[in-house]
């Protein structure tokens, strides 16, 4: 193999794939990456067998063939050379790179050893908007837990219904739902008729996050019954740029429908950045457990925040909105939450206004945005003991 490539895109592209190497101490050979030239591409590989990342660089190739040399050493190395015309050749299982003022051999072991990343036969995809994709899943992720014993909430769910893409998080303690809308016609073959849903690993929804959030334009996604892939192109050439392969969760998602609310016994309109920083004030004083009370007062027509611990004292606050409610079946509401849940049901709206909805004290509570009824974030209270 000889190539020769430009360090700077050289250094994105391991960045990108060493994302999914890492210390293995069973298998070796996942510690590496892998390096393919062919035709007039250069292939960084990487993968940990649950999730595998490929990423081609346009450029001169004068020799193909494949070497796989130890991520860490590679990744670290590259990024400390000078911004130039780099040559990478491989002999006799020994990686050298040069340039005009540098040399280095790096060894490392035959392709032939490291793990085929599968490949998804299926043809049929989805084209995806690539930035709202990723924001969508920033909205959810957070809320995914690893849970050996329940396996299916260790990730994101994903559910196509004809143009619409439904993701969705939860923990059992609170759940986050965001709703992004396809362009018509963007499924090859058509399959607007037909319901897709499948489990995402946590893992690799905060890789895709990180790898692709700043990418403009389309983002296609291929899938089988165990596997997905998502493609990223090339901006001069229909050939792949970034191609993110995981394996998914098996199992089936909880009917979480159920858990939102259709209605509530109160809903109150506030401020976000107010509501935020008077929670994370009431945090101060809210103990081991956390817990922050929020109390409707229809008087004043606002919320006051509460909290109160034996050792530093008492925090209270008020903050007015709007509040919508029943006259008729108005009475006081006083309802315990664990700080950090709200914090990140907040984090994650982006409007300036939020709606709060209640349903007493162990009724699921809503935050969600005041504008936008595409989100919904489900917390549960605290119960009274």
């Amino acid at each position: 193999m000889k190539v020769i490539v430009l360090k700077e895109n050289l250094n994105t592209g391991i960045n990108i794939v060493a994302r999914a190497s890492g210390k293995n101490l069973t298998l070796p050979i996942l510690n590496n990456i892998l390096i393919s030239a062919e035709k007039n591409f250069l292939n960084l590989s990487a993968t940990d067998l649950e999730l595998g990342i490929k990423y081609w660089i346009l450029t001169k190739i004068e020799k193909e063939g494949k070497i796989t040399v130890p991520s860490k050493v590679f990744s670290g190395l590259i990024n400390f050379l000078p911004n130039e015309k780099l040559t990478l050749e491989s002999k006799n299982q020994t990686l050298y790179i040069s340039s005009e003022n540098h040399k280095t051999q790096i060894k490392g072991q035959t392709a032939e050893e490291f793990p085929i990343i599968p490949k998804i036969e299926d043809k049929n995809s989805i084209e995806l908007n690539c930035a709202q994709f990723c924001k969508g899943l920033s909205q959810v992720v957070d809320f995914s837990v690893l849970n050996q014993a329940r396996p299916e909430l260790s990730g994101v769910y994903l559910s196509f219904q004809k143009n619409k893409l439904q993701l969705a998080a939860t923990d059992s303690f609170r759940l986050a739902e965001k709703n992004l809308y396809l362009e018509k016609n963007n499924q090859k073959p058509a399959v607007h008729t037909q319901e897709i849903s499948f489990i995402l690993p946590q893992k690799t929804a905060r890789e895709i996050i990180n790898i692709l959030s700043d990418k403009k334009g389309k983002l296609r996604l291929y899938y089988s019954s165990n596997q997905v892939l998502f493609e990223y192109l090339m901006e001069e050439t229909s050939h792949p740029q970034i191609e993110i392969v995981s394996r998914l969760i098996e199992g089936d998602y909880p009917d979480y429908q159920g858990i939102i609310p259709q209605k509530y016994q109160t809903q109150v309109v506030l401020s976000k950045s107010d509501l935020l920083n008077q929670i994370k004030a009431a945090s101060i004083f809210s103990g081991k457990s956390n817990e922050v009370k929020i109390k409707v007062d229809f008087k004043r027509e606002g919320v006051e925040i509460i909290s109160q611990n034996p050792e530093y004292g008492e925090n209270r606050s008020f903050l007015k909105g709007v509040l919508d409610y029943d006259e008729g079946a108005v009475k006081e509401m006083e309802v315990s939450f664990n700080y950090r849940f709200l914090v990140d049901g907040l984090l994650n709206i982006p409007t300036s206004k939020v709606v709060f909805g209640l349903n007493g004290e162990e009724g699921p509570a809503v935050l969600k945005p005041e504008s936008d009824q595409d989100y919904i974030y489900v917390v549960m209270p605290i119960k009274s003991s």
